[in-house]
C-alpha cells in the first residue's frame, strides 16, 4: 500500500505540473487584462493617444513652410519625426512609469510570489505595449497624411522598412523602459525620471527640432539611442530621397539603424536582467 502510495504521488505532481498553463499563455492572458486595465482609465487613454497628435498639429501648423532644398514641407517633416516619438511615449516611458508605481505598490512583490513565471509578466507587458503602439501609429499616420500632407508609401518595400523600423524601435524603447523602471526611488518620482530624459531625447533627435539645426555634438549624443535612428528611419519611410540631404551625413543609413536598434535589443535586455528588482531598494 505504501509502495503503491509512493509511486503515483510523483505521477500525480507530474500530471497536475503539466496541467499548469506555460508562460506563453499565461502571457496572453496577462496582456489581456494589461489591455483591460489600460482602457479602463479614460483619461491615460486620452493623454496617451492624444498628445503626440496634439504635438503634430501644433508643429504642423506653426512651421508649414517648404523646407528649402529638400521638396518637403516643415509639417512633413515633424509628422514623420512625431511617429517615432509616439512609439517611444507608449514603451519606454509607458512601461518606465507604470513598472515604477506597480513596485512601489508592492504589486510586483506580490505577483514574484505567486506560481506564475517571471517570463508572463514581461510577455503582457509586451503585448500591451504592442497593442498601444500599433494604435498609436496608426492614429498618427491617419493625421499625418489626412492634415499635414504626409506621402504613404505605395510599394511594399517601403512598408517592409517601416515594419522592421517599428518592430526594432519598440522592442529596444520597451526594454529601456523596463531597466530606467528600476531607478526612481517611488512611485510618485517616477515619472520626473522618465519624461525629463525622453522631452531631453526628443529636442536633440529631431522630433521637435530639425537635425540640420541640432549641434553635431547633441546629434553624436543622441545617436547613443533609439529615437533619433527611428526618426531618421522614418523620413526615409515617408519623405521623397530628396529630404535626405538634411541628415547629418546626406543619407538614411538604413544598415546603421539596424544595428543601432538591435544592438539596443540586445543590449537592453541584458540591462534589464542586470538592474530589474520585484522589490523597492528600502523592501530589499
Amino acid at each position: 500500500m505504501t509502495s503503491t502510495t509512493a509511486t503515483t504521488a510523483p505521477a500525480a505532481a507530474r500530471k497536475a505540473s503539466a496541467a499548469l498553463p506555460g508562460a506563453w499563455s499565461l502571457g496572453l492572458s496577462r496582456g489581456a487584462l494589461e489591455l483591460k486595465q489600460f482602457f479602463r482609465l479614460r483619461d491615460q487613454v486620452i493623454f496617451t493617444f492624444a498628445f503626440p497628435v496634439v504635438f503634430l498639429a501644433l508643429f504642423a501648423s506653426i512651421f508649414s513652410d517648404d523646407v528649402e532644398g529638400a521638396g518637403i514641407t516643415a509639417s512633413q517633416l515633424y509628422a514623420a519625426g512625431m511617429l517615432a516619438a509616439g512609439i517611444m511615449s507608449t514603451s519606454f516611458q509607458s512601461l518606465g512609469i507604470s513598472i515604477a508605481i506597480e513596485r512601489d505598490e508592492k504589486v510586483l512583490r506580490r505577483l514574484r510570489g505567486t506560481p506564475m513565471p517571471p517570463a508572463a509578466y514581461f510577455l503582457g507587458k509586451v503585448w500591451m505595449v504592442l497593442a498601444t503602439g500599433t494604435v498609436e501609429t496608426l492614429i498618427l499616420l491617419g493625421a499625418g497624411s489626412g492634415l499635414f500632407g504626409l506621402d504613404l508609401p505605395t510599394d511594399a518595400v517601403s512598408w517592409l522598412t517601416f515594419a522592421w523600423i517599428f518592430a526594432l524601435g519598440l522592442a529596444s524603447c520597451a526594454l529601456l523602459g523596463i531597466a530606467i523602471s528600476s531607478l526612481p526611488k517611488s512611485g510618485k518620482s517616477a515619472s520626473s525620471v522618465v519624461v525629463l530624459p525622453f522631452l531631453i531625447l526628443q529636442f536633440i533627435s529631431g522630433v521637435y527640432i530639425p537635425v540640420g539645426t541640432v549641434p553635431d555634438w547633441l546629434l553624436d549624443i543622441s545617436a547613443l539611442f533609439p529615437l533619433k535612428w527611428m526618426c531618421q528611419g522614418f523620413r526615409g519611410v515617408f519623405l521623397p530621397q530628396s529630404a535626405s540631404v538634411l541628415e547629418q551625413t546626406g543619407s538614411w543609413e538604413y544598415g546603421k539603424i539596424a544595428l543601432v536598434l538591435g544592438a539596443w535589443c540586445a543590449g537592453g535586455l541584458v540591462l534589464c536582467l542586470l538592474t530589474f528588482r520585484w522589490k523597492n531598494r528600502r523592501d530589499a
